[in-house]
């Protein structure tokens, strides 16, 4: 296993896991938006033949109302085959140093359905996201998303702050 920040060539191979994976899909646009504006913040797992088996689609917040810098989880998705291997958390992490080693990010956010009990364990539990309001009907068919944060100066301490990437490779998974 490897962890890489993506490259433009991975975008349609990330949008395949994703609608693979998820409920929630996005247009080719969507994608090279990310890429083009954030290219240090999404990450692909690749299996041992290159093959992308998950992705974390990252931005930075734009909100004038906030002035504190904050990145936002677009999207996270790993295949069902490479499920509860530590990739989703390894992605979140990478995209995490991203926003913290060039935005100084604060904070990150994300939504996520109520009903994705198995997200909810990962966000909360071992990434330390906590619950900072209920959006009512905020997906398409009507469910409500929480919308989450994770407060990004305790993960600086916890892996140390440093001026380069620090990747994954498959001697760490």
């Amino acid at each position: 296993m490897n962890i890489r920040c993506a490259k433009p060539e991975d975008l349609m191979n990330m949008q395949h896991c994703n609608l693979l994976c998820l409920p929630e899909n996005y247009q080719m646009k969507y994608y090279f938006y990310h890429g083009l504006s954030w290219p240090q913040l999404s990450y692909v797992a690749e299996d041992e033949e290159g093959h992308i088996v998950g992705y974390v689609l990252a931005k930075m917040e734009e909100d004038p109302e906030d002035s504190v810098p904050h990145g936002h989880i677009t999207s996270l998705a790993v295949k069902r085959s490479h499920r509860r291997l530590g990739l989703a958390q390894k992605l979140m992490d990478q995209a995490s140093r991203g926003m913290i080693e060039c935005f100084d990010a604060q904070y990150v956010s994300l939504h996520v359905r109520k009903s994705n009990r198995a997200a909810l364990h990962l966000y909360k539990n071992t990434l330390k996201f906590s619950v900072s309001e209920i959006e009512p009907k905020y997906y398409a068919d009507g469910e409500d998303a929480y919308a989450m944060r994770r407060n990004l100066g305790e993960f600086r301490e916890k892996v140390g702050y440093c001026s380069s990437f620090i990747l994954f490779n498959a001697n760490q998974i």
